[in-house]
């Protein structure tokens, strides 16, 4: 089956961004994605009365997709400041949950807490916390666990996690030793919804792409619901590795998480660190944009909303995004795909 790219045509690409991926994606095969999800090939309605209300036809197609949003715990009061007004821009838009993460070995735990915390007592939002094995004990992790239950959590991201300054990782000698052991040991302290990670471009440290499919698939058998996946840049490789997971017998929702890019530079460095590929369109989209962040911004929202169409024709309904504490870009995008604030 071909994958469906009428809305790449026809929606969002009001520059023409993408053109040349778009032209890639669709040359791809995917026999086991569940094509009954798959939206048919349509004639659009004529236009009636404007050729604005024409020009919005094709949005039809798709339902406003279920979102989510990352954040990261502020390490001074001007994060602070920037990532509560972040929160608060993008509250109205009503995700299903909120994710906060917890860093290099277990360095924000604290800050963690107390943005989780606040999140309960001061928002409406669902708040997620992430938890690792690094550097804790079994004991230590439990404790953790048990505390944000007490406070009212009940949705974890359990993550091995990365040791801090880049060390090689190493088990505690009395901790969860990987992601798939602190899974089975958080359901055992209560009926947390579980999310573990995904990498579509396989884990840096994995044997090969199928032992990292194989290590997935525990995580989900231990008791997890969902898995959230690394950043990727280039929408086949989602795509591909969704259709490897269902053939391999994974049936559990596998979300893309999605990063608005306007800071090329910062996309290659995140890139690097996680193995994510960064096509060469994309630094050609971005070259001679340095001194321009208005037009940064256009493209990265452009870029980033046609990513989420393009997965949305192949029957993708749910989206996670990394903010980087930043509310304007990732805003622009949701309103875009049809996400409109509720009072």
């Amino acid at each position: 089956m071909i994958y469906n790219t009428f809305v790449i045509r026809n929606i969002i690409n009001p520059v023409g961004v993408l053109q040349r991926s778009s032209r890639m994606i669709a040359r791809a095969s995917t026999p086991h994605i569940l094509a009954r999800k798959f939206l048919p090939r349509r004639t659009l309605e004529p236009p009636r009365g404007s050729c604005h209300e024409s020009s919005m036809q094709p949005h039809r197609l798709f339902a406003p997709p279920a979102i989510s949003f990352e954040f990261f715990p502020p390490k001074t009061k001007a994060l602070e400041t920037q990532l509560w007004s972040c929160i608060r821009r993008l509250e109205p838009l009503k995700p299903r949950f909120v994710s906060v993460t917890y860093g290099a070995g277990g360095s924000t735990q604290e800050r963690t807490h107390a943005t989780i915390t606040r999140l309960l007592a001061e928002t409406s939002l669902i708040p997620a916390a992430h938890l690792t094995c690094v550097g804790a004990s079994r004991d230590e992790v439990d404790a953790v666990a048990r505390r944000y239950w007490a406070a009212g959590v009940r949705h974890i991201v359990a993550l091995r996690g990365d040791p801090p300054s880049g060390a090689a990782y190493q088990p505690h000698p009395h901790g969860y030793d990987f992601a798939v052991d602190l899974v089975a040991g958080l359901k055992r302290i209560g009926d947390f919804e579980i999310s573990v990670a995904a990498y579509p471009e396989t884990h840096p440290q994995a044997s090969s792409p199928d032992a990292d499919l194989d290590n997935l698939k525990r995580k989900l058998d231990a008791g997890a619901a969902n898995a959230i996946t690394q950043v990727f840049f280039d929408t086949h490789k989602y795509l591909d590795f969704l259709n490897r997971a269902r053939a391999a017998g994974i049936t559990a929702p596998i979300i893309p998480g999605i990063m608005p890019v306007s800071n090329f530079a910062q996309a290659q460095r995140i890139g690097a660190m996680g193995g994510t590929s960064v096509p060469a369109w994309m630094a050609y989209m971005f070259d001679g944009l340095d001194d321009e962040p208005d037009t940064r911004q256009l493209v990265a929202a452009s870029i980033a909303a046609e990513q989420v169409r393009t997965l949305q024709a192949n029957g993708v309904t749910e989206f996670h995004f990394y903010t980087l504490n930043r509310a304007d870009l990732t805003y622009a995008i949701a309103r875009i795909l049809g996400v409109k604030p509720h009072a």
